[in-house]
């Protein structure tokens, strides 16, 4: 059996660890997980600047109210299709 070789970077250090780490979690929660976090970072707007407080503010109530719209419109349209149409 062959000798396993040394990482040579730091980098690839890491890069080893978070692949085991992604391939050991059981793909369900680890896929829930991700999905929460990139839904987390989306909505709070972690894709903007940090230094620009109103870009960063108006996009996450841009995106929290988009949110909130489509959840309502999601409700009208079930109502109505409960009803008969």
């Amino acid at each position: 059996m062959p000798t396993p070789r040394k990482p040579d970077t730091p980098d690839e250090t890491k890069r080893i660890l978070d692949r085991v780490a992604r391939e050991t979690d059981s793909l369900g929660a680890s896929a829930l997980r991700r999905a929460a976090e990139q839904a987390r970072e989306h909505l709070g707007a972690g894709d903007k600047p940090e230094t620009d407080a109103i870009e960063v503010w108006g996009t996450r109530i841009g995106r929290i109210l988009s949110v909130v719209a489509f959840v309502l419109l999601a409700i009208w349209l079930a109502s109505y299709l409960l009803r008969g149409a």
